[in-house]
């Protein structure tokens, strides 16, 4: 990078196919919840709020929380440890008692400035009921033995993206097609091309 210019800001992504998932995601390849910025960026993209409501009570404790539920979810998710371990149990605990410490937020269909009907919150958002809506996400994902026997991780080089594969025959090799496809079939086309000149 250049003297004097920043770094791009991060565009969290959401191509994991459930919300659990994606707050996964930002973990990868470094720290992505970095401030309260990314936070609200990512709850708005996660779908969580519509777009435009305010999250103007974010703060540190969300930022917080929002990390602790990631960290457990790794620890349900991934599959290091089993039920029976303390780490694991722990992180079920956690995970649970999250999922029933508020209701989510509680949606409306109000008159846009076209006409149509849109959708905004009730009131504004809190921390619990928002970190509540995504440990629900996860309780449902690791209790149904389809969805999670469709967890997969993605084969891209230097990524260990998580994403439900709802593809039909489940052959979805990547997080995204976009970014790790893309680099996969890039890589593939220079590897070729390397041959033929050889």
């Amino acid at each position: 990078m250049a003297l004097g210019t920043a770094a791009a800001p991060y565009e969290p992504r959401f191509d994991a196919g459930r919300v659990c998932l994606d707050l996964l995601a930002t973990t990868h390849p470094g720290e992505r919840l970095d401030g309260l910025a990314a936070l609200r960026a990512w709850i708005t993209g996660s779908g969580l709020v519509p777009p435009g409501t305010p999250l103007a009570g974010a703060d540190a404790g969300w930022l917080a929380g929002f990390r602790e539920l990631r960290g457990h979810l790794a620890q349900l998710v991934r599959g290091r440890n089993t039920p029976g371990t303390g780490p694991y149990d722990r992180a079920l605990a956690r995970v649970n008692d999250l999922a029933r410490a508020a209701a989510p937020p509680a949606p409306r269909a109000v008159p846009g400035d076209d006409g149509f009907l849109v959708r905004e919150l009730a009131g504004p958002p809190e921390c619990a009921a928002l970190l509540a809506a995504v440990a629900r996400d996860a309780v449902e994902l690791l209790t149904d033995p389809v969805a999670r026997a469709a967890i997969r991780e993605c084969e891209g080089d230097n990524c260990r993206l998580l994403y439900l594969d709802t593809s039909r025959g489940r052959r979805r090799r990547w997080c995204s097609s976009e970014v790790c496809g893309n680099r996969e079939r890039v890589a593939r086309h220079r590897r070729r091309a390397a041959l033929a000149r050889a």
